[in-house]
């Protein structure tokens, strides 16, 4: 099937042509006939299926059928969990739309003024993050009566990160006529919830299976010492088994050490985290993708909503302390067709955390010594304790939830695909598949 089967607008199939996109994602197929029909929707799809367009692409041919000379208010709003994801699903408006319909972005961490200056100028479309359109809305400098679309993406990240009070506040300053469009890569019982009192006969898109991996992702643990995974990181970097990397650590202090050993290792690299201001966030991550940064750590939160083409490694610096926030980890590889790889450096003091992740997945993970970084028997596991901007701690983080190698297969072009990356290097220095690396006695979970 192609986009001219799902009736779209002709300026919208020229934008998508534009892009070089012939065939739609599974998610764009199903959704978009039931979005421009006017319905309700609940869809279940992660990053890099397509969703985003999914939605923009049918609420842009919405608007212009049902646009009335002098309509100065905002017609459609888009709730986000990060910046990054904001300002990525804006892009989308813009590109789509071909800049005809007028779109800004709302989130926290930068200044408030411009952002009521962009309001002044009567955006159609504004995509947000929860928090900040809720400042705007308490300081009555937007004005949201006029809502006839509202999405959701992401949701399940968006309550996973404490905002269910800000979205029921925001669900009551809208009119509530209007169509509501609900994405979540996995739908827990408080998701189901929120859609039972958003949502009004809505149609049903499942294209993600929830709570499992992206097929595509090609897994792997490396046991090592606790004391010796930023040796072992390094090595396989030096050794191009790991050509670039999103780098996932537990807390915003582990990311900063981290990126300043790694500095010193000579390797370059970059931190993203939630102490990092915007402009610095966006600077870290334009490195990255311009190829001038090697390894991007990131926490969890941080990473949420990033989209970044053709990423060829996720590697589990730490494992996290939530099972089903290695899912959404492991997701940014593996993307849109494209192949990748997530490599977990594993210390014996995460053993009940890797066993939680085998659970969830239903299998166990493939186990590979490196030679020469082999665990040394006698060190017995340790409490994992956490520290959150390099103050003390032990306390436990907030349930947090969280795509891509190329080799990409001779077919049309799907809407999503990325350009291949080179080739993948030889994995130097690693060899000797060893058999199930197995925890020492004695280990506990920690809670």
């Amino acid at each position: 099937m192609s986009f001219s089967a799902l009736g779209l607008a002709p300026g919208l199939l020229r934008a998508v042509a534009a892009q070089g996109y012939t065939l739609p994602t599974p998610v764009q197929r199903e959704a978009i006939p039931h979005v421009l029909a006017g319905r309700d929707l609940m869809a279940g799809a992660q990053t890099g299926t397509g969703k985003t367009a999914a939605f923009v692409l049918p609420m842009l041919q919405r608007l212009a059928a049902s646009e009335r000379p002098g309509q100065r208010r905002i017609r459609a709003l888009i709730l986000a969990p990060t910046r990054e994801l904001a300002l990525q699903v804006e892009e989308s408006v813009r590109v789509y739309g071909a800049n005809s319909r007028r779109s800004t972005t709302i989130y926290g961490g930068v200044g408030f003024v411009g952002q009521v200056n962009a309001l002044r100028r009567n955006p159609e479309i504004v995509v947000a993050t929860p928090g900040r359109l809720l400042d705007h809305a308490r300081q009555r400098t937007i004005d949201l009566s006029g809502v006839e679309i509202l999405v959701l993406d992401e949701a399940d990240r968006m309550l996973d990160m404490g905002f269910i009070r800000d979205i029921r506040a925001i669900l009551a300053l809208l009119p509530a006529k209007r169509q509501n469009l609900l994405f979540s890569a996995t739908f827990s019982n408080e998701i189901r919830n929120l859609a039972q009192g958003l949502l009004t006969a809505p149609a049903s898109v499942q294209v993600t299976p929830p709570n499992t991996p992206i097929a595509l992702v090609r897994q792997l643990v490396h046991p090592v010492d606790r004391h010796r995974k930023r040796e072992l990181l390094s090595h396989l970097v030096r050794t191009h088994a790991i050509e670039q990397a999103l780098v996932f650590t537990r807390t915003k202090h582990g990311a900063n050490k981290l990126a300043e050993q790694l500095w010193e290792d000579g390797i370059a690299t970059a931190a993203i985290h939630g102490n990092k201001s915007q402009p610095q966030r966006i600077r870290a991550l334009a490195d990255f993708k311009a190829g001038r940064v090697t390894l991007l750590i990131a926490t969890e939160v941080a990473a949420r909503g990033l989209d970044i083409e053709s990423l060829p490694h996720v590697v589990n610096y730490e494992l996290p302390m939530v099972a089903n926030d290695y899912v959404h980890r492991i997701g940014r590889t593996g993307r849109a067709g494209l192949e990748g790889d997530a490599i977990s450096l594993v210390c014996v003091d995460e053993g009940p955390m890797l066993r939680d992740i085998e659970r969830l997945l239903g299998s166990s993970i493939p186990t590979e010594v490196v030679p020469g970084f082999e665990p040394d028997p006698s060190i017995r596991p340790e409490p994992i304790r956490l520290r959150t901007g390099g103050g003390g701690g032990g306390r436990m983080p907030h349930r947090q939830a969280a795509r891509p190698s190329p080799m990409a297969q001779k077919r049309p072009r799907r809407f999503g695909d990325r350009a291949s990356r080179p080739g993948h290097a030889a994995r130097a220095g690693i060899g000797n598949r060893s058999g199930r690396w197995t925890a020492l006695p004695g280990e506990r979970t920690r809670r």
